[in-house]
């Protein structure tokens, strides 16, 4: 049993001071991004990894983002050779929600962005560390609550599960997101009121008939973000998943209800109001909570309200 609870976590609220920028920082920070993105095209829609290289190293000194790196917890010397790591180690992949380079580098540097807010917090290095973690609210008991207005489902463990889920696939491949599910079915408290508003939002603004909001990821081991890595996915690390406070919601089948549109109005409409970063990744977009969002009202034990 729980409920909503007006709360303040200040112990959160002191980590963060030292990572925190101005929204007027971040905002910029995004349009730099953009201007960087349309000059790679002027090298046409897949540039080489060296004229990529190049740009990179040109423009991310610029002070739009070194505003941004100065503020991450090992500085923007870091910051600059995470992104470039991943421009030399791209591969295009079928699995990865990176098409091509261009793509690859605009998610590596909005992922900044989850990085200064975020990448302070110790990550979750094994799945052991996930299942057990204190800090992480389980969905499948909110969910047997009422507790939440969006849907997942949970990862198939066994072969006889895959294979019942294949089958459904083929008998309805509409029916739901193609999507393996959740495997760890966790995240922080302030990550599920924001999904739970952006759901609420979402669905008063969707066209008549159009199901829940449908989350297809939250909460991520490290161990698990290498295996995506090698499986071929645009794994990056460090990653808001590995600490909690990012999700991945699905867009793509929301099409075949023509309620997308809805459903990216309702998340842009938040990252302008500084409340989340988005990053469009295809068939699911990234959302990661800023720290100050959700804190306001935090799902927390009844037990643990005091009396």
């Amino acid at each position: 049993m729980a409920r909503w609870l007006a709360s303040w976590d200040t112990r959160a609220q002191g980590l963060q001071a030292g990572a925190m920028r101005r929204d007027s920082d971040v905002s910029a920070y995004r349009d730099a991004v953009a201007d960087v993105l349309a000059e790679l095209a002027s090298h046409g829609e897949c540039p080489s990894v060296a004229a990529a290289e190049r740009t990179l190293a040109r423009r991310l000194g610029e002070p739009e983002f070194t505003s941004l790196f100065s503020a991450m917890p090992l500085g923007p010397e870091a910051a600059i050779r995470r992104v470039l790591r991943e421009v030399r180690t791209y591969r295009h992949s079928a699995r990865s929600s990176a098409g091509n380079l261009a793509a690859m580098i605009r998610i590596a540097l909005l992922t900044q962005i989850d990085v200064l807010w975020w990448g302070h917090l110790p990550s979750y290095l094994s799945d052991s560390d996930v299942f057990t973690a204190t800090d992480l609210l389980d969905l499948d008991a909110l969910r047997r609550g009422d507790m939440l207005l969006f849907r997942y489902r949970r990862q198939m463990a066994t072969l006889l599960g895959r294979a019942a889920r294949s089958a459904e696939r083929l008998a309805a491949p509409e029916h739901s997101p193609r999507t393996a599910g959740l495997r760890f079915a966790c995240a922080r408290a302030e990550l599920i009121v924001v999904l739970n508003q952006i759901a609420a939002d979402f669905a008063r603004r969707a066209p008549h008939g159009t199901p829940q909001l449908w989350v297809t990821s939250v909460a991520r081991s490290v161990q698990h973000q290498r295996h995506l890595r090698t499986l071929g996915y645009a794994a990056l690390l460090p990653s808001a998943h590995c600490v909690g406070y990012a999700a991945d919601i699905e867009m793509a089948w929301f099409r075949r209800f023509q309620a997308d549109q809805a459903l990216q109005g309702v998340l842009l409409e938040r990252q302008r109001a500084g409340e989340i970063n988005v990053i469009d990744e295809g068939q699911a977009w990234h959302v990661c909570v800023q720290p100050e969002a959700g804190h306001a009202l935090r799902l927390i034990p009844e037990h643990a309200a005091g009396s």
